[in-house]
């Protein structure tokens, strides 16, 4: 099952990251750590913070460098400390944040809170980490759409959007915003994110059970007689979905096709580091250096 055990009490946060100051200088060791070359004079030195503004400057020539240019950071006018909050508030809670309470507990407005998030979601958005192996659960589930008649709650996947789910017993989770869950959309993922020589578990849907020809070591589950059949399982994946629904329809309320695949991102994120909670923060921070931001990507 989930189990995430708080490491990082907000005591500890605010000791380590409390201040603009202290945020920046984090930011400039992710990127830039001492010590380091000088891009203009060629020599290994240590940068020293220039007084008001978001650079450094180096000790040999004083050649400015800017932590900040190209992140989620660069020309926001939001202070880093409360940047640093948002991420920590994104880590630390297992169904997730809303804008509307980070806009409440921050003092920013709704748009400013939304658009921290919406950054922040794309630090979650891990790539690499090879293919999934040993024993992977797969499954997919729906998200969205309204229902008209109370007889209709529950059923049917009209006007809703697909997420497909794979998941390793004790290992990482992969979760993808799908067009639709025909079996040539399913096969296509396995083929892409699960490796050759790894055991799938499925339930009984029809889309998976040509797994077989294509080499797979493949077993079912059949939902309509049981849910556990020895070590024959989808456990793991349903207990993900489990959380993600929960958080968005009691947390989010409403989150629209276009950032779906964002929100998936969040939850496997949380997932994925679930063992090392008490590191989740430092992790998230690192991929400053690795992701850029929405308008420098969009330039």
């Amino acid at each position: 099952m989930w189990l995430m055990i708080t490491k990082l009490s907000f005591r500890q946060f605010k000791q380590k990251y409390g201040t603009h100051s202290q945020c920046l200088e984090a930011i400039k060791q992710v990127r830039f750590p001492n010590p380091f070359t000088c891009p203009k004079c060629n020599t290994v030195q240590k940068f020293y913070p220039v007084t008001n503004r978001t650079a450094y400057a180096c000790n040999s020539c004083g050649h400015h460098i800017y932590p900040l240019a190209g992140t989620i950071f660069e020309k926001s006018t939001t202070p880093l400390d409360l940047w640093f909050f948002a991420m920590y508030l994104m880590v630390q809670t297992r169904s997730g944040t809303s804008a509307k309470q980070l806009e409440r507990m921050l003092g920013v407005t709704y748009k400013t809170a939304w658009r921290m998030f919406k950054q922040i979601r794309m630090l979650m958005a891990e790539t690499g980490g090879g293919l999934l192996e040993g024993t992977v659960e797969i499954d997919e589930s729906y998200f969205g759409g309204r229902v008209k008649r109370k007889k209709d709650w529950g059923g049917g996947v009209e006007n809703k959007e697909a997420v497909m789910g794979m998941v390793e017993r004790n290992g990482r989770a992969y979760l993808k915003h799908i067009p639709n869950s025909s079996k040539f959309t399913l096969i296509t993922q396995i083929k892409e994110q699960v490796d050759p020589t790894a055991r799938v578990i499925t339930d009984q849907y029809a889309s998976y059970q040509g797994l077989r020809k294509l080499g797979f070591n493949h077993d079912f589950v059949n939902h309509k007689q049981t849910y556990v059949n020895g070590d024959i399982y989808t456990q793991n994946i349903e207990s993900i979905w489990s959380t993600m629904k929960r958080g968005i329809t009691g947390v989010y309320r409403v989150v629209s096709k276009k950032y779906l695949q964002a929100y998936a991102d969040e939850y496997a994120f949380r997932y994925n580091h679930r063992k090392q909670s008490g590191m989740m923060f430092d992790l998230l921070l690192e991929q400053v250096a690795n992701v850029t931001s929405l308008k420098a990507s969009q330039m």
